[in-house]
């Protein structure tokens, strides 16, 4: 049996489309098959990040959708203020990985010696590499809510889409994905990474690099949801955030804290809502623009 071909990602960067092939050895009922078949693996690829021809950070990233990613850990770590503050962004492909060298504002460059980390980003882990317990919380003002209340239909509505649309998953079982959804529960943009928190760093980035206001939607995530994920969305001001998972304590705190109404548990028609339900509607709002 030989594979299928192998699926695209959103955008290509350095002729990659997210997914190797290998030769893979099953088993069923603890009986070896008869022959080698293909399969296909997630790519996990080392992206560093440079600023101004700095080094800051290095992470593991599937290695499409790199612009996307650069922009939004850019936003979402602190780096620079606005999506204006990025002049240009180039992916330069190694036989070590890839980089991407960002050219950023000049006022930024305090700020980024400031935060600077020397970082070996790991997939399941957002904080890795930070210097101290004042580099984990952003001081960031409280998220205005939704213009209005979001169905809870709304909600189940893009968590139904969101399993339909991870190609990358659905061919190689090794990735997470994040969406931003219309408040209706539309499904816009996703983005799939082997890692959660830079799956949410391409999507906020792609929203970034279309002139996208964030604030207009939602951020749906097959993942569970942590701090991080709290955090980066709570960065550019988005309202909600769904996961398919739990959310852990921290992030429960951060979402009180920040305004943003969090959701987990979200499947099989039900959900959770653990921080700021208030910006839930009930059928009685379906008329509401």
């Amino acid at each position: 049996m030989h594979a299928p071909a192998p699926v695209s990602c959103a955008t290509q960067d350095a002729d990659s489309n997210g997914v190797l092939e290998a030769q893979v050895h099953r088993y069923r009922d603890a009986q070896p098959l008869a022959t080698p078949e293909a399969d296909w693996l997630a790519q996990e690829t080392p992206i560093a990040l440079e600023y101004n021809g700095i080094s800051h950070a290095t992470v593991l990233a599937t290695p499409c959708d790199i612009e996307d990613l650069a922009l939004g850990f850019s936003i979402t770590e602190g780096i620079v203020r606005s999506a204006a503050d990025v002049y240009d962004i180039e992916v330069t492909p190694t036989p070590q990985g890839l980089i991407a060298q960002l050219s950023i504002a000049s006022a930024c460059l305090d700020q980024l010696k400031r935060r600077r980390r020397t970082l070996a980003g790991r997939t399941g882990c957002g904080l890795c590499g930070l210097e101290s317990l004042d580099d984990v919380v952003r001081p960031l003002p409280p998220v205005a809510g939704p213009p209005y209340p979001i169905l809870p239909s709304a909600i189940v509505r893009a968590m139904q889409a969101l399993r339909e649309r991870q190609p990358l998953h659905q061919q190689t079982g090794a990735t997470h994905a994040a969406a931003w959804a219309t408040l209706e529960g539309e499904l816009l943009y996703v983005r799939e990474d082997v890692g959660r928190h830079n799956a949410l760093d391409k999507l906020i980035g792609a929203l970034l690099r279309q002139q996208l206001n964030p604030a207009q939607g939602m951020a749906v995530i097959s993942s569970r949801a942590s701090f991080e994920m709290v955090q980066k969305a709570a960065a550019v001001g988005i309202p909600a955030v769904a996961a398919v998972s739990a959310p852990t304590s921290y992030a429960v705190q951060t979402a009180q804290q920040l305004g943003v109404l969090l959701i987990g548990f979200a499947r099989n028609q039900g959900f959770t809502a653990y921080a700021h339900p208030q910006h839930l509607g009930t059928q009685d709002s379906e008329s509401l623009p």
